[in-house]
């Protein structure tokens, strides 16, 4: 038997979020009600921990659920669950960086980029932040294109424009803990 993964799915003001869980941390979040985010979980499961046990288990991701909704409330700026993030390298690279992106503020691909060390990864950059798996948290969403665009967001675009308006801007820049978890 492989890695049990628990989801929930909650209600958002940015639509349905489905929340998914180790016993360690959370390492899952899909944009979609449970009929169409489901599937997807299981797929990056699958892919991820070649199987995993999918259960539903509202306990497990009670957590992180209170600190999105507070999130959501305006009333938390940092998040503090432990999070687990599976990926290459790279990709780890890119999302411990997009931790360090304050509450309120944006980066551009080319600024992550070179906060990386690879100055020549723009596009490389766009690549791993379509395949974080726990948007929000680790927020894709402040990236934007180097003119100040809103570019490419997993969830959508107005999804994107509600979050970094929810936030707004000249927030004070706090760290996020969970960041310490990226394994």
């Amino acid at each position: 038997m492989g890695q049990t993964i628990g989801y929930t799915t909650m209600d958002s003001p940015i639509g349905p979020l489905l929340l998914a869980s180790t016993k360690e941390g959370l390492c899952y979040i899909e944009f979609g009600d449970e009929e169409s985010a489901l599937p997807l979980l299981q797929r990056w499961a699958r892919k991820t921990f070649l199987g995993a046990n999918l259960e539903k288990d509202a306990a497990l991701n009670q957590a992180v659920q209170t600190e999105l909704e507070e999130y959501f409330a305006g009333k938390r700026t940092r998040f503090d669950v432990p999070i687990l993030l599976f990926g290459t390298p790279f990709q780890k690279a890119v999302w411990n960086e997009l931790t360090r992106i304050g509450y309120g503020e944006t980066r551009s691909y080319k600024e992550i980029a070179l906060a990386i060390g690879q100055a020549k990864a723009v596009r490389a950059i766009g690549g791993a932040n379509n395949r974080n798996p726990i948007p929000i948290i680790v927020p894709c969403h402040r990236v934007i294109g180097s003119n100040g665009a809103l570019v490419g967001y997993g969830g959508g675009l107005s999804i994107k424009e509600q979050l970094l308006a929810l936030e707004g801007a000249g927030t004070p820049a706090p760290s996020i803990e969970s960041a310490k978890a990226i394994r």
